[in-house]
C-alpha cells in the first residue's frame, strides 16, 4: 500500500511538471518523478531483508 501511495502521488507531480515545463523537460522530470518510487520501493525491500537476517548473524558474535 505504500508504494501504491508513492506511486499516486509521483504521478500527480510529474503530471504537474509536464503542463508546467512541456517539451524534454518536463518529461525527464516526470521520469525522475516515477524513478524515485522504484528507488523507494527497492530501499524499503532491502529494510526488510535487513530486519529478517539470518539466524547465524545473530547467534555469532561480531569481532573487533
Amino acid at each position: 500500500m505504500v508504494i501504491y501511495a508513492l506511486a499516486l502521488g509521483a504521478i500527480e507531480r510529474g503530471t504537474t511538471y509536464l503542463g508546467q515545463y512541456p517539451g524534454i523537460g518536463g518529461k525527464l522530470l516526470f521520469l525522475a518523478c516515477t524513478g524515485s518510487v522504484f528507488m523507494a520501493g527497492a530501499k524499503m525491500l532491502d529494510c526488510v531483508r535487513h530486519e529478517k537476517g539470518s539466524p547465524q548473524d545473530k547467534a555469532m558474535p561480531a569481532e573487533t
